[in-house]
C-alpha cells in the first residue's frame, strides 16, 4: 500500500494582507481567520490521514524558525527553508525530490498554507480518494471548487469527462486551464457550468510529477537532479540548495506543467474552501456586528455604517462615521484604510511605502 504525504507550501508573502503581514510575519503565521496560524490549522487538518512525521514545508528560508514554531510536531528536518522564492513549480519539483528520497512509491499532495476550509472531515475525504486514485494511476489529480459566485480573482478548471471513482467520488479529465477572466465571462462559466475555481491543491505519485518536470519543464527537472546529485555525495540539503535553487526558471506550477500535461484529473471539491486572498474575504469569516453587513474583529462601532470590515488590535475602540463599504485594519505601528472594492491593490500600495524614507520599518 503506497504511503501518503503532504507538502504544505508556505513561501506565501500575503502582501495584500498589509498591514497586518509582514515580510518577518507573512500571512501563513497569521491567524487570519479562526485563533492559530493558517499553516498550523492546514497540519492540523490533515488528521489521522497523513501524519506529522510523513509532512514536508517548504518555506523562505528567512520564515523556517518561526514555520518550525507553529508546526511542531513536523519534523525540523522536514520544515525546509528556500533561499529565494522561485514560485510553485520549483517548490513543487523539490517536493517531489523529497518524498521520493523517503519512498519512490510515496504519493504526495501539494497543499498551500494559508487557505481556510471548516469542513475538515469532508477535506480529508475527497483528498483520500485524490491520493487512492494517484497511487493506482499515472495521474496528476487537482481539486476544484465548485463555484458560487462569478470570481474573477481565480483561476478555472474546465471539466472534461468522466473517468472513474473512487470512495463514491467520481474523478474526470481536465479539458484546461483558465486564466482569471473579466466579469462577463466568469458570469458565463457560472451559467454553463462545468467549470470550477482552481485551489492549488495537486496530488500525484512522486514518480509520476518528477516525469511531468522533465517532459514539459525540463530545466526545472535538471536543475533538481542536481540538487538530488549533491545530496547522494552527502552534501547538506541547505547547501544545495544555496547552489541550485536560485538558479531555477521563476514560474507557477500551472504554466510550467499543468496547462501542457495531458494526464491532469480532478476531483470536485465536497467541502467549504476559501483561499483568503485579501482583506475582503474577511467578511465571510468574521462575526457579524449588525444586520447591515459591517463586521469586525476587535473593538468597533458603527453609526450610519453598512457593509465595512474592521480589523483591529485588542483594546484600541475603531468608530466608524457616516462610510460604507471600507476596510479598515489597524496595528500597533500602521493603518489602512481603503474601499472594499480596492482591496486587490493593497499589494500596490507597499511601492509608496517602500518608497518612504524609512520604508522598510512598516514592510
Amino acid at each position: 500500500m503506497a504511503k501518503f504525504y503532504c507538502v504544505i507550501m508556505a513561501g506565501g508573502r500575503g502582501e495584500r494582507f498589509w498591514p497586518l503581514s509582514r515580510q518577518a510575519r507573512p500571512k501563513h503565521l497569521l491567524p487570519i481567520v479562526g485563533d492559530r496560524p493558517m499553516v498550523t490549522q492546514t497540519l492540523a487538518r490533515l488528521g489521522p490521514l497523513v501524519p506529522p512525521k510523513r509532512v514536508f514545508v517548504l518555506t523562505n528560508i528567512a520564515h523556517a524558525k518561526a514555520v518550525g514554531r507553529a508546526c511542531r510536531k513536523v519534523p525540523a528536518t522536514q520544515i525546509i527553508g528556500e533561499p529565494m522564492g522561485r514560485d510553485t513549480a520549483p517548490a513543487a519539483a523539490l517536493a517531489a525530490l523529497l518524498v521520493r528520497r523517503q519512498d519512490p512509491d510515496g504519493v504526495l499532495a501539494l497543499l498551500p498554507a494559508d487557505a481556510a476550509i471548516h469542513d475538515a472531515a469532508g477535506f480529508r475525504a475527497v483528498l483520500g480518494a485524490a491520493f487512492a486514485t494517484a497511487a493506482a494511476n499515472d495521474v496528476i489529480i487537482t481539486i476544484g471548487i465548485p463555484p458560487t459566485y462569478p470570481a474573477t480573482g481565480y483561476g478555472y478548471l474546465q471539466r472534461g469527462e468522466r473517468l472513474g471513482e473512487c470512495a463514491g467520488k467520481p474523478w474526470h479529465r481536465v479539458r484546461r486551464f483558465v486564466e482569471k477572466p473579466d466579469a462577463k465571462t466568469a458570469e458565463r462559466y457560472l451559467a454553463e457550468g462545468g467549470y470550477f475555481w482552481n485551489a492549488g491543491m495537486f496530488v500525484a505519485r512522486a514518480s509520476v510529477l518528477e516525469a511531468a518536470f522533465r517532459l514539459h519543464a525540463p530545466e526545472i527537472a535538471c536543475g533538481v537532479e542536481k540538487i538530488a546529485a549533491a545530496l547522494k555525495r552527502k552534501v547538506p540539503l541547505k547547501t544545495a540548495l544555496a547552489k541550485a535553487y536560485p538558479l531555477l526558471p521563476k514560474i507557477s506550477l500551472d504554466y510550467a506543467v499543468m496547462e501542457k500535461a495531458s494526464n491532469v484529473v480532478m476531483f470536485a471539491a465536497a467541502f467549504d474552501w476559501d483561499d483568503v486572498g485579501e482583506w475582503t474575504a474577511l467578511s465571510r469569516h468574521l462575526p457579524k456586528a449588525d444586520e447591515v453587513g459591517n463586521v469586525h474583529s476587535g473593538a468597533a462601532v458603527f453609526h450610519d455604517a453598512k457593509g465595512n470590515i474592521v480589523f483591529g488590535k485588542r483594546g484600541h475602540l475603531i468608530a466608524l462615521l457616516g462610510v460604507n463599504d471600507m476596510v479598515v485594519v489597524q496595528t500597533s505601528d500602521a493603518t489602512l484604510v481603503c474601499p472594499k472594492s480596492r482591496a486587490q491593490d493593497v499589494k500596490s500600495l507597499l511601492q509608496d511605502v517602500a518608497a518612504l524614507p524609512t520604508g522598510a520599518r512598516w514592510l
